[in-house]
């Protein structure tokens, strides 16, 4: 449970990270963005997909399951939702053609949503196309709730074909429920997390013991379901209890963590002999994401100023 110092924190940490001209000053200041860079490589592979398979080859020498994200999020020009597209597109083949088996995540409106619906579909369809020749699966991220409408209709319309395409569940909507009762209609893996973005008081439920309750629940729901989920969290009470009920024993459940948050957690969970999926990110849009690391649990801001005033970054140990 966060103290309402850190709450406060974690707002306006998230306020400050959606303005952009905060980022953009960021990212062309010759000495803030080394500075900066240096907390960000705790939680990102590098800013080159070659940082990306290097470290997944890394991880999956040592048993762990990957997911790869080529970072970026509310693209509003179609030029760039067509680079990232094909960003995505050459990370897919690179995997195939060098026998990774990882899944890829993205948000939907890295690739179009914010610009064209039937662009992001052409997107997304393209790249699931592409998956599909290699085994590999795809999962769309979940995005702030006023997106949530949107990114579930595009979600349906191509997991009706493309079996291997998957979506993320914010727990901490209220609509959420509904939304999962739908969703296990659909063959596509559900990624459970609790919710990191700022949303009005009354779409949502707080980090509180019912939002944990919550969360348990929907895992359930999935395994009664006999339906693919992953499970996303840090949350080591929250584990307790998922360990406790035996939901990681079913063969249709992972446990899927950040890299660089709660390794330890991660790789204790691998060695009881656990599905344990990394999630290893890459690309030059890392200001958001770190961002985000640090609002979802504000002690790590603490991490982030040690990783800049030490000139050196202590990469997580799996």
């Amino acid at each position: 449970m966060l103290k309402h110092e850190e709450i406060r924190f974690s707002n306006a940490l998230k306020s400050v990270a959606r303005n952009g001209e905060i980022k953009n000053y960021i990212q062309n200041s010759q000495e803030l963005y080394p500075l900066f860079m240096r907390a960000a490589k705790r939680f990102v592979s590098g800013e080159t997909r070659l940082d990306a398979i290097n470290k997944a080859k890394e991880l999956i020498a040592k048993d762990y399951l990957i997911s790869l994200e080529y970072i970026g999020e509310n693209t509003t020009n179609a030029d760039e939702c067509h680079a990232a597209k094909e960003e995505f597109i050459s990370l897919i083949h690179q995997l195939g053609a060098n026998g990774i088996k990882s899944t890829i995540s993205f948000d939907l409106s890295h690739i179009g949503m914010s610009v064209d619906r039937e662009l992001a579909l052409k997107n997304l369809k393209e790249m699931a196309q592409a998956a599909e020749l290699y085994h590999l699966n795809l999962m769309i991220s979940m995005e702030e709730s006023e997106k949530t409408d949107r990114i579930l209709d595009i979600y349906k319309e191509v997991a009706s074909t493309y079996k291997n395409v998957g979506i993320t569940l914010q727990v901490h909507l209220k609509r959420s429920l509904d939304d999962l009762n739908e969703l296990l209609k659909y063959p596509g893996k559900i990624r459970i997390v609790k919710g990191a973005y700022q949303e009005p008081a009354d779409l949502k439920i707080g980090r509180s013991e019912e939002l944990n309750n919550r969360y348990l629940e929907f895992i359930r729901m999935g395994v009664e379901a006999e339906h693919p989920i992953s499970i996303a969290t840090h949350d080591e009470k929250l584990l307790e209890k998922v360990f406790e009920q035996g939901y990681l024993k079913h063969s249709n459940v992972e446990l899927e963590m950040l890299d660089g948050v709660r390794s330890d957690l991660i790789k204790n969970a691998k060695n009881e002999g656990y599905k344990a999926r990394v999630y290893v990110t890459y690309g030059t849009e890392w200001y958001l994401y770190l961002a985000h690391r640090i609002a979802e649990y504000p002690p790590n801001i603490y991490t982030a100023v040690s990783d800049i005033i030490a000139f050196e970054t202590k990469t997580a140990s799996y």
